[in-house]
């Protein structure tokens, strides 16, 4: 068991790139080991989740030399495709640990094979619904079985032949999205998702930079089966989920002022800088550039008042996987903030809406759970204590930021699998200010 310690007060200064966008080093993986020739991905996130989806490809008779980057630069890849279909049965069930999105994509494509399969994952991923992709592809054709309640692990019959649907979700999700738009790749005819509200375009983009042919038009896409991915380079951005945390800690702690460099500004993830500017926050965006099909950006941080507000409902599905942070902004901003519309939270690796609330709540904070989010009255000044993660990586960087605005000491229990999404976070963090130390007691440095 891992635990955080982090001192009281602070700043943040400095500058700082963040590892690679997690979403982005999946789907690099995902499309590289179906396109034809060989894809080159620089700026990979080595976190565990991304290495999991590597592995299971790997194990599927993908070869993909993975070479180790230095301290926060991101791995570089070598991909050799194999297409569409040269895959190979692989002797285990596929574990892909905690990743939601690796489990999610990766049955769009099993769902398609022709051998058998079954995808894994940890404690936490089998309390995840997967029946959002599920009845979709058995739409579609697939045959697929999964545990109790449509929850992992799921196992594919393979050598079902695949149809195109037209099918509508019932929430605005790129997880769901995705999942049909590779299904289809290997469908007769062209499948139509049109989506509850705007979801993040990744698949999109990435699957027109391998030379696939993707219909957008507002709220739906559209993909014909049978087409060829072209082997390409992969540029990883910074993952703007991961440097929320540093661009939340920067604007509650007085005298930051800190630079963060090549974050990804995907229009369909920026919701946090929404939001937060809406809050009062200081962020300038400079160095704007597109990379690999995806805008980048350098973004300069100075702490500012935060006041509290109504968040936009619009902006949530833009902002979900930012919002354990974004309550922690809440707490420190002046009067009352109100958050809904947020429901997905508590179907997450926690229910991120119940662990928040539990924790800002032993450190003083005033805050009400609603269904599907909360409301927050601002105390600009915490009390410190011990709160649990409760196993969620996001939970575990938010209230190690709240410590900066603390009267006394956060201690962040069950912080282990920050290592998914952001590894070396504590020696980043504390290279630019955050005074944490790690659960075998030594400062890190």
């Amino acid at each position: 068991m891992t635990t955080f310690v982090v001192n009281p007060g602070g700043s943040l200064n400095g500058q700082l790139r963040v590892p690679g966008d997690k979403s982005i080093s999946h789907r690099s993986v995902i499309l590289g080991a179906l396109a034809e020739g060989q894809t080159r991905v620089s700026g990979f996130l080595e976190g565990q989740d991304s290495l999991n989806t590597l592995a299971a490809f790997q194990s599927m008779g993908v070869p993909i030399e993975y070479i180790a980057g230095s301290e926060g630069e991101g791995g570089s890849l070598v991909i050799d495709g194999v297409g569409l279909h040269g895959l190979k049965s692989p002797e285990n069930p596929l574990d892909v640990g905690n990743s939601g999105t690796a489990m999610r994509l990766m049955a769009g494509v099993l769902a398609a094979q022709k051998f058998p399969s079954t995808l894994i994952g940890d404690e936490s991923l089998h309390g995840r619904p997967m029946g959002r992709v599920i009845d979709p592809l058995m739409q579609m054709g697939a045959e697929i079985s999964s545990g109790a309640d449509k929850r992992p692990p799921l196992a594919f019959a393979g050598g079902r032949t695949l149809n195109a649907i037209d099918y509508t979700t019932p929430v605005a999700s790129a997880q769901i999205k995705s999942c049909l738009m590779l299904a289809a790749l290997y469908a007769n005819g062209e499948t139509r998702i049109h989506e509850a509200g705007v979801s993040r375009d990744h698949t999109e983009r990435m699957l027109r930079g391998f030379g696939v042919d993707v219909g957008v038009n507002d709220l739906s896409v559209s993909v014909h089966g049978g087409q060829k991915l072209s082997a390409t380079s992969v540029d990883v951005p910074a993952d703007i989920s991961s440097a929320a945390f540093f661009i939340v800690g920067a604007s509650i702690a007085p005298g930051s002022s800190l630079l963060l460099q090549h974050v990804g500004m995907n229009p369909t993830r920026t919701g946090i800088l929404d939001i937060l500017r809406l809050m009062g926050a200081n962020i300038e965006i400079t160095n704007e550039r597109s990379v690999a099909g995806e805008p980048v950006a350098d973004l300069r941080i100075q702490h500012s008042r935060l006041n509290g507000i109504d968040v936009p409902v619009d902006l949530v599905p833009l902002a979900i996987d930012e919002f354990p942070v974004l309550f922690v902004a809440a707490a420190c901003a002046v009067g009352e903030t109100r958050i809904t519309g947020a429901a997905e939270l508590r179907v997450k690796e926690t229910d991120r809406i119940k662990a928040m609330a539990d924790g800002l709540t032993k450190l003083g904070v005033n805050i009400t759970e609603l269904p599907d989010g909360a409301v927050i009255q601002g105390a600009q000044s915490l009390r410190g204590g011990v709160v649990d993660s409760f196993e969620d990586h996001r939970i575990a960087m938010a209230f190690s930021m709240a410590a900066l605005v603390s009267d006394n000491s956060v201690t962040v229990t069950d912080c282990a699998n920050v290592a998914t999404s952001f590894p070396h976070y504590a020696e980043l963090a504390s290279g630019i200010g955050l005074g944490i130390t790690t659960s075998d007691g030594s400062a890190v440095s």
